[in-house]
Parts: C-alpha cells; sequence; structure tokens
C-alpha cells in the first residue's frame, strides 16, 4: 500500500513537471540590449549651445552644439596675417631685373657699333673686345639676379604653403567645435549641459538606434542543432494583459564557447549549468525597451 502510494506521489510530481514544461511553452530566454555609443567632446572649451534632450532622436550628421572656438579663430587670424607678411616679401623680378636689361641693350649697341668700326678699320679689336665683355659681363649678372630671385621667391612661398598646412590643421580642429551627431538614434543619457567645460574625451551624451533591437538569449548544448545563424524564430513579450506579444526575428549570432548560465535568465533545461548566448536581431516598433525580457520559440 505504502509503495503504492509513493509511485502515485512519483507519478503525480512527473505530471506537474511536464505541465510546468509545458506551460514554458518557449526554447530560450534573455533580455533586450542594443549598441550604445557614447559621444565624447573632441575639443576643449566652454559649451556654448547643447541642444538635446534624453528620449530625442537625432539623425546622423545632426548638428546639435558648439563649443568656443575664439581662441582657435584669432590663432587662424594670426596665421593668415603671417602668410600675408611673407608673401609681401617676394621680390618683383620684373622691376629688378629692368635695369640690367636696359644696360644690356645699351652695351649691344655699343658692341655692334664697335664691331662695324673695326670692319671699317675705325676702330681697334681690343675696343670690340672691351664692348663684348661688357655684354657678356651683362648677360651673366642677369642670369645670376634672376636666378637669385627665383629661390627668394620660391623660398617664400614654401613659407607661405607651411602657413596654408597650418591654417587647414586650424580648419580642421575648428569643425572639432561643432559638435555633430554621428549616428543615427536615440538619445538615452545626456551628461554635459550648456555653459560647463567640455574637455577633450570627455563623454556629452550616449546614443543608440533602437529600430532594431537585440534579444542575447541562451540555449542549452542540446539545443544548439536546432539552431543557425539567419534561421527566422518568434520572439515573444510580455503585453501587460496577461498574455503575450508576438514579433518575428532573425538569429544573428551564436557563440562558439559555453558558459554559465547567468542567474538572470532561466533555460528550458533548467537544471544545465553550462549555456550557449545567441543574439537576435528584432525589429522594434516602440514597445521594446533595453533589459527587457523576452522568449523565443525556434519552430
Amino acid at each position: 500500500m505504502e509503495k503504492t502510494r509513493i509511485a502515485t506521489l512519483l507519478l503525480l510530481l512527473f505530471a506537474i513537471a511536464a505541465c510546468k514544461e509545458k506551460e514554458k511553452g518557449y526554447d530560450a530566454s534573455g533580455s533586450f540590449e542594443t549598441t550604445e555609443t557614447i559621444i565624447a567632446a573632441e575639443a576643449n572649451g566652454k559649451l556654448l549651445q547643447f541642444a538635446i534632450e534624453e528620449g530625442q532622436q537625432l539623425d546622423s550628421g545632426t548638428v546639435i552644439g558648439y563649443i568656443d572656438s575664439t581662441q582657435v579663430h584669432l590663432s587662424k587670424s594670426q596665421l593668415a596675417q603671417n602668410k600675408k607678411a611673407i608673401l609681401s616679401g617676394r621680390p618683383q623680378t620684373a622691376l629688378q631685373v629692368a635695369a640690367l636689361q636696359k644696360e644690356l641693350v645699351n652695351a649691344t649697341l655699343d658692341r655692334n657699333r664697335a664691331e662695324n668700326l673695326v670692319k671699317g678699320g675705325v676702330a681697334s679689336q681690343k675696343q670690340l673686345d672691351d664692348a663684348s665683355a661688357k655684354v657678356a659681363t651683362l648677360q651673366a649678372q642677369i642670369r645670376a639676379l634672376q636666378s637669385s630671385l627665383q629661390t627668394t621667391t620660391a623660398s617664400l612661398t614654401e613659407q607661405g604653403s607651411t602657413v596654408d598646412a597650418q591654417i587647414r590643421e586650424i580648419n580642421d580642429q575648428l569643425r572639432k567645435y561643432t559638435i555633430t551627431n554621428p549616428v543615427k538614434g536615440t538619445v538615452l543619457t545626456k551628461y554635459a549641459e550648456p555653459h560647463e567645460m567640455a574637455m577633450v574625451g570627455k563623454p556629452l551624451y550616449k546614443i543608440a538606434d533602437l529600430s532594431t533591437m537585440i534579444l542575447r538569449a541562451y540555449v542549452t548544448g542540446d539545443q544548439l542543432s536546432q539552431i543557425k545563424i539567419g534561421q527566422q524564430v518568434t520572439v515573444r513579450t510580455d503585453d501587460g494583459k496577461g498574455g503575450y506579444r508576438q514579433t518575428q526575428g532573425e538569429i544573428t549570432w551564436i557563440n562558439d564557447k559555453s558558459e554559465f548560465t547567468p542567474k538572470t535568465i532561466q533555460t528550458k533545461n533548467e537544471r544545465a549549468n553550462l549555456v550557449y548566448a545567441t543574439k537576435i536581431s528584432v525589429p522594434n516598433d516602440g514597445l521594446l525597451k533595453i533589459g527587457m525580457y523576452g522568449e523565443v520559440i525556434f519552430k
């Protein structure tokens, strides 16, 4: 009689466990997350404008604020003046060579005249040689002066180009004083306020794209044969009315290494100690939130 009662009790316990397993009705569970990006300041200075609020949706490329860049603008103006001063020192080659060229014209006329006189027997060969030597000397002087002026002009132009490079660097710095949102998403946390001091690397806000959520769910080793990357699955969440909302999701990642079951996670086989993490991409209509619990049905 006692053995019969024990057997009946065991059968009842197994039946209750089976019912609970059946009522569970899901293959894996986990919580929703998303890729969060912390946007930090790229320049030092006072926040003159910072027009965002938590929960605000931002598009990529949206200008949301400015950091005081007065000193950088002054540096740029100073560089522009330095370049102007450098280039103003470039020699006016044509004017400086003009005097020698005029002398060369006169010396050439004198040489031609002496050549004609020598042919007529009126002037000596020495006079012609002296006139020719003067022409050659003036030609050499003009070439030397032109070379020197070209070297000076090239050097000053190169100095101006160096200033141009410094100005381009300043322009790149100035772009960093404009706070531009780099990714589309929703502002999760705001870390700074207008008129506070910003520093390079100091976080300003955290943003995430909530249009698609990631459900990090955990499966046991014997469930790995049921799933694969790209597989469509059913994801369900509590609808707040005692029922479930169901959404289609896609498995995008399966960990190749096992880990101990997180304390906050239940698995289909609750006795399992080692589980494998998976990521399931789920479109978000606005009702899915970070940290919300979700369940997965593979078939």
